[in-house]
């Protein structure tokens, strides 16, 4: 297969920014109070919020609809409760899966009193409306995702991934400088690179932490580490 090249960047510096104080965080797609129309998502993959939350400091209890809602937590400590009973303590490494359907509320705060949280909340348009809600866990450990793409999220969940209900998969890796990887990105799909920190070189196209890179031509999309990174890539219907 031919390597393929973006078709769009995303570049860090221009998401929109909410600066509350006590959370600072970054919108790659329209979300809230900014609301840019040439950003609306990329396919079925809506937001991507790059927050940090002070100490002690979070998100009381709001509800969601319609919606699949992925945590993933690069520095910090996230506690979680729901309507559904169920909470928990999201950590680096861990995965949580919401799916909002009919309607969850929910609430979200920093579990430490002494460092901030930094976490990745990410929402995927469901299969279709009025799903019953769930929610799912699990823990990814650095040697799954160390040097190769780890699937961590999946329709089916394969390989031990949560279940997103969607035609959608999401990868994470995290790369020391020089390691390479590869995914196919079958005709009629794209595919969304986000850099969570590092930098990487993908499609021959140099990105930082906070970058994020289209693709949609089917081929290989080959990523190379300049510096130790950790990076989640979403396959696309």
């Amino acid at each position: 297969m031919t390597t393929t090249t973006p078709t769009a960047i995303r570049r860090a510096g221009e998401r929109g920014l909410a600066d509350h104080g006590w959370l600072r965080s970054f919108h790659t797609f329209s979300f809230a109070d900014y609301h840019d129309p040439a950003h609306m998502g990329f396919r079925t993959l809506r937001v991507i919020n790059e927050d940090r939350v002070e100490p002690g400091r979070g998100f009381g209890t709001h509800s969601h609809r319609d919606m699949e809602i992925v945590s993933y937590v690069l520095d910090g400590a996230l506690a979680h409760e729901d309507s559904m009973g169920s909470s928990g303590v999201i950590r680096p490494g861990d995965v949580q899966r919401m799916t909002a359907g009919t309607g969850v509320s929910h609430s979200e705060f920093n579990h430490s009193r002494a460092e901030q949280v930094h976490f990745l909340q990410i929402w995927i348009l469901p299969v279709r409306r009025d799903l019953a809600p769930g929610y799912e866990q699990k823990h990814f450990t650095p040697a799954e995702r160390r040097g190769r793409l780890r699937v961590i999220a999946s329709p089916t969940g394969r390989d031990g991934s949560v279940t997103i209900h969607q035609d959608a998969e999401i990868h994470a890796a995290l790369l020391a400088p020089g390691d390479r990887v590869t995914h196919e990105l079958a005709a009629g799909r794209g595919a969304w690179l986000h850099v969570a920190r590092g930098a990487v070189t993908a499609g021959g196209v140099a990105l930082e932490a906070g970058d994020a890179a289209a693709f949609e031509e089917p081929g290989a999309i080959e990523i190379g580490a300049r510096d130790d990174a950790e990076l989640l890539l979403f396959d696309l219907s």
